[in-house]
């Protein structure tokens, strides 16, 4: 049949000349001839008739964005079926109620800061989530957990731009100590963030539900699965199980993947945030000041501490064991020797603690015996140091203690210069582990490593490792 070969274009012109030369001929009578029967004999005669008259147009030479001649829906649930990726955008009336407050004009100034603040932070998100294997939509979880603020700190202590609590943090890595919190590490805990997120997916098979134990913990989705009674659950199936600000939770996630999706026809634009765009990452392996390097770069220092929040004294506490990241502006070539010398010099005037994590030390250690009225705010004034720092001291899963109580205490320990960990000739570096990494491939990969040195150095009972680990590894 000719008309196998025929465009969309050549028959949508061969109708129009069919109107054009029957201009008498009503629609009643085109119908009539054009029936099941005959159809395709009536274009391919119309086609002989005008040929002469017709401009067949190759698509694909002539335009070069076919994109154009896509259709977008027009209705929400049309829409979210077209943005889908890998993360079910599910339509119902739980979700459209985010989506009318997501859309009221203040909420939508609220949106166009975050899309300001997202040229920054949703980079570092789509490259971790790329290298783990998490859905990039999956980034604007970060906007319902905490507006894009690394200083973000809720009700019950989750903290950070992706909001983790103390103990799992820990369990993925993240350092907490005197010097630092890697949840305040938009990179660190991107990591963190990707690695639970696949692990949960690993388990539930849905990333709904991944997203869902992200706010309420796994136990409680197992729960509500359990308790649904479903053979086959989805989110929607246990929805009515789970705690309530959990239900609320993902139909937030995906009227925020609506609204940021589709942000031009709801007139968001992105209001331009006070984050340097361009900058570099270099490795420290001693006790930094930022406000040393501030100075090498001719910058004000609180630059460098909006692009590091996770530093909590305003130092980098890295070693040759455990080299620390160090966000800086891009740095222009006339001040190469200056950035050189502040990250290679020992501090010379600095008052910083003898070692860099005071929980794995007995030096200068002390004990406070807790009186009744006192509370862990009022015992870290007494002695200068953070709440953080006596939770980790005494490994304390809440800030609750009690009369009698007693509390290790870590005293600082001043050093004109810098300590003997930061100067001694370490044989050890730090690895983070990507997807698809065996302890074998890695051990491959470092001279002088084996599989059972790398399990010893990190206490690992199996050859078992997850995306976003911390591994130390000794080398030879």
């Amino acid at each position: 049949m000719r008309l196998k070969g025929i465009s969309a274009i050549a028959v949508s012109s061969i109708l129009c000349v069919q109107l054009a030369v029957s201009k008498t001929t009503s629609l009643d009578s085109l119908s009539d001839t054009l029936t099941e029967n005959n159809i395709t004999d009536h274009i391919n005669a119309q086609l002989d008739l005008t040929a002469d008259s017709i401009n067949f147009v190759h698509l694909e030479e002539t335009f070069d964005h076919p994109s154009l001649f896509q259709i977008v829906p027009t209705s929400i649930k049309g829409r979210l079926a077209y943005l889908q990726k890998a993360v079910p955008l599910t339509y119902n009336t739980q979700v459209q109620s985010y989506i009318d407050t997501y859309s009221t004009d203040r909420y939508k100034r609220h949106l166009s800061r975050m899309m300001g603040l997202g040229q920054y932070y949703f980079p570092i998100y789509e490259q971790v989530f790329a290298e783990i294997g998490v859905p990039d939509e999956i980034k604007y979880l970060s906007i319902v957990e905490s507006a894009l603020n690394p200083h973000a700190v809720s009700r019950m202590g989750a903290t950070g731009p992706w909001q983790f609590m103390f103990a799992t943090a820990r369990m993925y890595d993240l350092a907490i100590d005197s010097y630092i919190d890697e949840r305040k590490d938009p990179v660190a805990a991107s990591y963190a963030a990707a690695a639970y997120l696949l692990d949960a997916y690993n388990e539930f098979g849905d990333w709904l539900l991944a997203i869902a134990s992200y706010n309420c913990g796994k136990g409680n989705v197992l729960r509500a699965i359990h308790r649904s009674g479903a053979s086959n659950p989805d989110f929607w199936a246990i929805s009515p199980y789970l705690p309530k600000e959990t239900r609320n939770y993902v139909p937030a996630f995906i009227a925020m993947t609506y609204m940021l999706g589709y942000h031009e026809e709801h007139g968001i634009e992105p209001v331009e945030a006070d984050m340097l765009l361009k900058t570099e990452t270099v490795w420290v392996q001693k006790f930094v000041p930022l406000n040393g390097v501030a100075q090498a770069l001719d910058i004000d220092e609180g630059v460098i501490k909006t692009l590091n929040p996770a530093y909590k004294r305003g130092i980098v506490n890295g070693t040759p064991e455990m080299p620390k990241r160090l966000i800086l502006p891009e740095v222009q070539p006339a001040t190469f020797s200056a950035l050189y010398v502040a990250l290679n010099n020992p501090m010379e005037n600095a008052k910083v603690m003898n070692v860099s994590n005071p929980s794995h030390s007995g030096q200068n250690a002390t004990t406070h015996r807790v009186r009744k009225g006192e509370t862990l705010g009022k015992i870290a004034n007494q002695y200068r140091v953070t709440v953080q720092d006596l939770r980790v001291w005494n490994n304390l899963k809440k800030n609750t203690i009690v009369p009698g109580q007693r509390l290790s205490v870590f005293k600082p320990e001043v050093s004109s210069t810098s300590s003997k960990t930061t100067n001694s000739s370490a044989s050890q570096i730090s690895y983070r582990v990507k997807k698809g990494d065996t302890l074998s491939d890695i051990a491959q990969k470092h001279r002088g490593a084996s599989v059972s040195s790398i399990k010893a150095a990190n206490g690992l009972k199996s050859n078992s490792i997850k995306p976003g680990m911390t591994l130390r590894i000794a080398m030879k």
